[in-house]
């Protein structure tokens, strides 16, 4: 059965104790079953506190992050992929301990616009990485899922197609395919071709809109995406992304160019998306 999520930026801008605590009690609230939690310093984040809340509430968790320029699994530089590979392994290590068992996001190189190509060289470095990294999650009983996202945001893997060849590398069963709606609109033939691409190697999905806000209100083709979801027999986690300049990551805000006040009311986008979500794949099953 399809696990529904959301991302918790949809509630908040942090993980202290405080927001831990909230973003776990509104996700149940707006009847969700994961949280994505964004391990972006997963050094200083609390996986006790995590846990607790998580089991408190019957939610579970994925793990999300992206690189930064600094810890940069694609680099030339050995010290760069060093820090980054170290960087991955504390987000695993919150991730297991929260009982996650998903770690996903731009993890194979740093999020950002890059000025040129991935080299070869950047290429074999972060595959070699990504490899320690899921030989790693497994004895975790963790999955690894890289996002495919826009030309924007990285130069390594962008499509499907890219990311399914780039496991082939890889050359763990413990890695995966982490799709999303946003990105796809940019740069995939089309939603049902990206599905079809990845097959059985398809293990997170991203919902978002065009804009970032309300699902419905955009461009994106939901129903090509739940059409193509429901005929593979897709029951991974789907999970709700969108971002407002009303909650601010100091980390991820800037990244992403969250400029926009694209909504105020967390709850009612969270209700809103997830009826969405629902009576797409249930229009799509019948």
């Amino acid at each position: 059965m399809t696990i529904l999520g959301l991302h918790a930026m949809v509630w908040v801008g942090g993980w202290s104790p405080e927001q831990c605590r909230q973003a776990i009690r509104l996700t149940a609230e707006a009847g969700y079953q994961l949280i994505e939690i964004p391990a972006l310093e997963p050094e200083s984040m609390d996986a006790v506190e995590t846990r607790r809340a998580l089991d408190e509430h019957g939610i579970q968790a994925s793990c999300s992050l992206g690189l930064t320029t600094g810890t940069d699994v694609s680099s030339a530089d050995p010290a760069i992929v060093e820090r980054g590979e170290a960087r991955l392994a504390a987000a695993l290590n919150f991730a297991a301990n929260v009982g996650a068992r998903v770690l996903t996001g731009v993890i194979y190189s740093a999020l950002t616009k890059y000025g040129q190509p991935a080299t070869p060289e950047g290429r074999r470095n972060s595959v070699a990485a990504i490899r320690r990294l899921a030989e790693a999650a497994r004895g975790r009983n963790v999955a690894i899922a890289l996002e495919a996202v826009n030309r924007y945001e990285t130069n390594l893997l962008n499509t499907a197609e890219q990311t399914v060849e780039f496991i082939e590398e890889v050359g763990v069963d413990n890695v995966y395919v982490h799709i999303d709606t946003y990105h796809m609109h940019i740069e995939e033939p089309s939603m049902r071709e990206a599905v079809m691409t990845c097959s059985d190697r398809l293990g997170y999905v991203h919902v978002g809109e065009s804009h970032r806000g309300y699902l419905g209100t955009g461009s994106v083709d939901f129903d090509g995406l739940f059409e193509a979801l429901v005929e593979t027999g897709y029951d991974g986690p789907i999970a709700f992304e969108s971002f407002s300049s009303a909650v601010v990551s100091p980390l991820l805000s800037n990244q992403l160019g969250v400029w926009r006040n694209l909504w105020d009311d967390g709850m009612d986008l969270a209700v809103t998306a997830r009826d969405f979500i629902e009576k797409g794949l249930g229009a799509a099953g019948a």
